[in-house]
């Protein structure tokens, strides 16, 4: 019987889910109750997302990764190493993620609206760092925007100021 049949019978199948989804929701609470462990999950799910954007549009480039490091040292006050060392261990998560569903959803619960926002402009900046905004990226954008539960007005607005910081150089 397929296990989605076992499911809606409440089948063998049915138990499995559950205890997989009870094992995952004990871990993450576990790791959510203790605050360095918060911390560090939230910075590490913010840059998660921002090493996603980096490979969004199948081509890294050193300006993207520049732009990473520097939104990471900005909005979380580390030091060039510490960026650095926070990049690789999100680029190893980002590699062993079946989707953005754990970071999004530690980010969604954890972060206010405007901290959220400051997120979609990490974003952009290193979907624009190299130069051009691939459809890919913005697509990404866009799907984080939604998991985070930000409307189309935030990504718009955040989006524009973006541009305009891009614009004036800044």
């Amino acid at each position: 019987m397929p296990v989605a049949a076992a499911c809606r019978r409440g089948g063998r199948g049915g138990a499995v889910i559950g205890t997989i989804q009870r094992f995952f929701d004990r871990r993450i609470q576990k790791a959510m109750e203790r605050p360095e462990t918060s911390e560090h999950a939230l910075r590490l799910a913010t840059a998660a997302l921002l090493v996603e954007m980096s490979r969004a549009d199948f081509h890294v480039d050193a300006t993207e990764e520049e732009a990473l490091a520097a939104s990471l040292e900005r909005y979380f006050s580390l030091t060039g190493a510490e960026a650095r060392e926070l990049m690789a261990l999100a680029a190893r998560e980002v590699k062993e993620a079946a989707s953005l569903y754990q970071f999004t959803s530690l980010i969604d619960r954890h972060f206010s609206h405007d901290q959220k926002r400051q997120v979609l402009e990490m974003l952009w900046r290193v979907a624009y760092a190299d130069g051009h905004k691939d459809k890919y990226e913005e697509h990404l954008v866009r799907k984080v925007a939604d998991l985070i539960h930000l409307s189309h007005r935030d990504f718009i607005q955040t989006r524009l100021r973006v541009e305009e910081e891009r614009a004036r150089g800044a």
